[in-house]
């Protein structure tokens, strides 16, 4: 088992990293424009950039999105980003942690990480497949959440919502009910916040609102529009010669709420929302801020940038402050949180999608 999870975790870096993987509809930016000032009354240089995100300050918005651990690579890639992390001050999670609760030996594939970036924001992770049984697999219990926290000394827990990566794998976990019991239970022992997290086919509403009352702190809206796990898996079902899976991977690649749609809903239920999927640059950032953002998540830039270079991470950081921090300014605005208080325009499919969410209740959304 441990071995299938070591390689199926090294085929989607790879296939992320090198892989057609991104749907054509995009993730939604394009349709939002931010409205410029032409009299700001703050330098560039004069914007402060820091938030707070579940009672942590971070430097600047960012999340450097869980990707990897669990598969010999993968501990080099979790130093590098967390080394980038401790120098901008942003916050950064691991990927699934589910491979060294099977296999031990690959703790230290995810505790790298942490090793590189002794005072960033930590973020464990698990899928919220694993906290209900699987056919004859039992459910993660307590301990085992626990050691998984331990294990990267995390500041909080993502627990991601894949269940579409899940239908088109091969191996998938398939099995679904009794997941929002199980988060409740989850958030209800937990000893550091629960960020509940989808990883590419977003949110809206009315699930925000249900995951409010389940005890979730904040919600990774995990969009439409960057890395597609349908494409992912299509591609790991092609090798296989898996049928399956190469259908409803090709039938599902452009599944789900565009990242600017999911940002712009889910934000009406009150909870912080990291806007992950598709961002790819500090003008896509200051656009999912205005949208309601706290911060955003980014993964394939960064991961791009590792396989560049050891200060590859570090350089993308510092060209995204710099157009991040420049669009804040052109928007007369001295913190990213401005943002949301200035003047925007919805165009186009993002326009008739938020439209369309708005004037459903969020009970009826769901």
């Amino acid at each position: 088992m441990s071995g299938e999870i070591r390689k199926r975790k090294a085929e989607h870096l790879e296939l992320a990293g090198g892989g057609s993987v991104e749907p054509a509809s995009g993730p939604g930016w394009d349709d939002v424009e931010l409205v410029h000032e032409a009299l700001p009354e703050a330098a560039a240089e004069e914007v402060d950039l820091a938030v707070e995100l579940l009672g942590h300050r971070l430097e600047l918005p960012l999340v450097i999105a869980g990707m990897t651990g669990g598969h010999p690579g993968a501990a080099e890639l979790n130093a590098a980003l967390g080394r980038a992390a401790q120098r901008h001050g942003c916050a950064v999670g691991v990927g699934s942690q589910r491979a060294a609760l099977a296999d031990p030996s690959l703790e230290p594939t995810y505790a790298a990480l942490r090793e590189a970036a002794p005072d960033a924001f930590v973020i464990a992770n698990i899928g919220a497949a694993q906290l209900i049984p699987q056919g004859a697999r039992p459910p993660l219990g307590p301990d085992e959440v626990a050691r998984l926290i331990a294990m990267v000394d995390a500041d909080a827990l993502a627990v991601h919502l894949n269940f579409l990566e899940e239908a088109v794998q091969p191996e998938g976990d398939r099995a679904v009910r009794g997941c929002a019991e199980a988060i409740a239970a989850l958030a209800a022992g937990l000893a550091v916040p629960l960020i509940v997290k989808e990883t590419g086919a977003g949110m809206h509403e009315g699930t925000a609102r249900r995951l409010l009352a389940l005890g979730a702190d904040a919600l990774d809206v995990g969009g439409a529009g960057g890395t597609s796990f349908a494409l992912v898996e299509r591609l790991r079902a092609e090798r296989q010669g898996d049928a399956r899976g190469v259908l409803l991977g090709s039938l599902l690649a452009d599944w789900g709420i565009p990242t600017a749609v999911a940002v712009a809903s889910c934000s009406r239920a009150g909870l912080p929302v990291i806007a992950t999927g598709g961002v790819r640059n500090g003008l896509d950032a200051a656009k999912a801020l205005a949208l309601g953002a706290t911060a955003v998540g980014v993964a394939r830039p960064l991961l791009l940038a590792a396989q560049a270079g050891a200060d590859g991470p570090s350089r993308w950081i510092e060209d995204f402050a710099l157009e991040l921090r420049t669009v804040l300014m052109l928007t007369g605005c001295r913190r990213p949180g401005d943002l949301a208080e200035r003047p925007r325009v919805l165009a186009g499919r993002v326009g008739r999608w938020v439209e369309a969410l708005e004037r459903q209740p969020a009970e009826a959304a769901r």
